[in-house]
């Protein structure tokens, strides 16, 4: 069942998000699995970390999904 996480902005950043949403414990551990082409938004692999996620989006790393509001 996938995770929904609310942003008060018009959006947040692939690797803060994974960070916010508690998948990762540092940016840095973000970036290398963003890299290594291990996050995937709106069903398609995602390898730019600075990527802009929106409400509406759904990221799904390491069987999480993340249903951005």
């Amino acid at each position: 069942m996938a995770e929904k996480i609310k942003i008060n902005t018009e959006f947040i950043k692939l690797e803060a998000l994974l960070k916010y949403a508690s998948l990762v414990g540092s940016g840095g551990e973000a970036k290398m699995f963003i890299q290594d082409g291990k996050v995937s938004v709106n069903g398609e692999v995602c390898t730019m970390r600075g990527k802009k996620i929106r409400s509406g989006d759904t990221v799904i790393f390491d069987e999480h999904e993340v249903v951005v509001e």
